[in-house]
């Protein structure tokens, strides 16, 4: 199946929601802790109004089947939401929105782009062209701080 990336919409928050909750439930390691705090799987709608949101759509309905949205603090980009369906990942989908959010940072004048990646996602980013920068506490346990140049990563 083909994806492609294009903003996202107002209209596509029900699609987006259902895909944070999907995706951040399927990794068996964190289930256990979301459950315990239902409200970390609320996903908030900041970055969809501000356009800072891009989604990739794919199969029959065209539906979002990811997205990610960036944000910026104290003038560092950060990928800050990345989030693929399940039934989507291992597809080239995570990478693809990746490498869009880096180009969209790089053409905004950013050089390099930060992620905090879950032990779990950290084998994705490092093959994405992320690098440890540094270790960082979360609310669920120590993460790696990441980062890599908002240039094209081949």
């Amino acid at each position: 199946m083909t994806h492609f990336i294009r903003d996202a919409e107002i209209t596509d928050i029900e699609h987006l929601r259902e895909v944070f909750r999907s995706a951040s439930l399927s990794n068996e390691n964190d289930r256990t802790l979301l459950q315990e705090h239902p409200e970390w799987l609320e996903l908030s709608t900041e970055g969809l109004l501000d356009g800072r949101t891009r989604v990739a759509v794919g199969g029959n309905d065209d539906a979002p089947v990811a997205f990610a949205t960036f944000v910026v603090i104290d003038g560092i980009a950060e990928l800050e939401d990345l989030f693929v369906d399940p039934r989507w990942m291992r597809r080239g989908v995570g990478a693809a929105l990746v490498e869009d959010m880096a180009a969209r940072l790089n053409d905004l004048g950013f050089d390099s782009l930060e992620v905090t990646a879950n032990p779990h996602a950290r084998a994705f980013y490092e093959c994405v062209g992320f690098v440890e920068d540094r270790i960082v506490d979360t609310q669920g346990y120590p993460a790696a701080r990441m980062i890599r140049p908002t240039g094209s990563f081949d």
